[in-house]
């Protein structure tokens, strides 16, 4: 279970990548939303096709005239509900939802007062004392990484943008989820090297400004070359090549890869696979002379964030 606080003071948007295929899904591939509390609006339940709906275990009639969305206990019977947790019934009756039609969102009365340890608390052994269910749930994973730091971009071009990945090497409980993050930063008119995934897909999510993302195939067909801009989600399999150009306005993302350390293999730049290949193969395999392959090979210089207009020649 889970549960989550905006203490600040500006609007908190979280974007969630759901994985209905691991091993420990044992239902369909629907992802389905269990609410502990509230009284949750029906458009926020898993939807469920005509088929579906056919093998749907049969009810009673008043059962079927009374479509809820509530929570979990909203279906238990209200005696049990205060038998099982030693609780008077108008308890149960308020752990069922019933007439709470706030939806999944709701504001607190206040303040919102829980335990959480300071910083440097995180670190202490597991021997100290723990007072209530809310400091139960820390461990000694590190559950939170800085993504948003440019302090701590492993790609930094001060004309062209930074890039920050985040692997099970630098944020180990990813391991566990077999999954790594990038965050990127285009500046006005950048460019992020094209490029093709190794060993994962990746799904983007834009998070402000708007620019150009191509996306080509084994084939070299064009599966996407269009706009993207903040709030839109886009796919990249693995292998396909990704390019991406920022507009005026510059380019931010988040992508989610599918493998706790992914990589990239840049085809342009410094650190491309094209730099790596000796002069004569370029020459030959693109039929242009061995100068022309040189200059394919070494005009630019910088690694995988390209900033606008800038070669670099011997």
């Amino acid at each position: 279970a889970q549960w989550i606080y905006n203490n600040g003071r500006s609007p908190l948007v979280l974007v969630r990548i759901i994985d209905t295929s691991n091993p420990a899904n044992q239902l369909d591939q629907s992802h389905r939303l269990f609410f502990l509390a509230g009284n949750p609006h029906r458009k926020v339940q898993s939807q469920r096709g005509e088929s579906e709906r056919r093998h749907e275990w049969s009810r009673g009639e008043s059962l079927r005239s009374h479509q809820r969305s509530g929570n979990v206990f909203s279906g238990l019977d209200e005696q049990l509900l205060a038998e099982a947790f030693n609780v008077n019934r108008d308890i149960a009756r308020r752990l069922k939802g019933e007439n709470d039609n706030r939806g999944i969102i709701v504001s607190v009365e206040g303040e919102l007062e829980y335990f959480s340890p300071r910083r440097n608390q995180e670190e202490e052994k597991r021997e100290r004392q723990f007072v209530n269910g809310i400091e139960e749930t820390f461990c000694t994973a590190r559950l939170k990484h800085n993504i948003n730091d440019p302090s701590r971009a492993d790609i930094y071009n001060p004309r062209g943008g930074h890039v920050t990945n985040v692997n099970s090497h630098n944020f180990p409980i990813l391991r566990h989820l077999r999954l790594s993050v990038q965050k990127g930063v285009l500046f006005r008119n950048a460019i992020f090297a094209p490029h093709w995934n190794i060993n994962a897909h990746s799904i983007y999510y834009f998070t402000r400004g708007n620019g150009h993302v191509q996306i080509v195939d084994e084939n070299g067909d064009a599966v996407f070359d269009g706009q993207v801009q903040q709030g839109q989600i886009l796919t990249a399999p693995q292998n396909f090549v990704v390019l991406k150009r920022a507009s005026n306005e510059g380019l931010e993302w988040v992508s989610f890869k599918t493998n706790e350390n992914a990589q990239i293999s840049p085809l342009a730049g410094r650190t491309s696979a094209i730099r790596a290949l000796p002069e004569a193969v370029v020459a030959n395999a693109f039929q242009i002379s061995r100068e022309d392959a040189r200059r394919l090979k070494e005009n630019r210089q910088e690694v995988t964030v390209f900033s606008p207009g800038s070669r670099s020649r011997n």
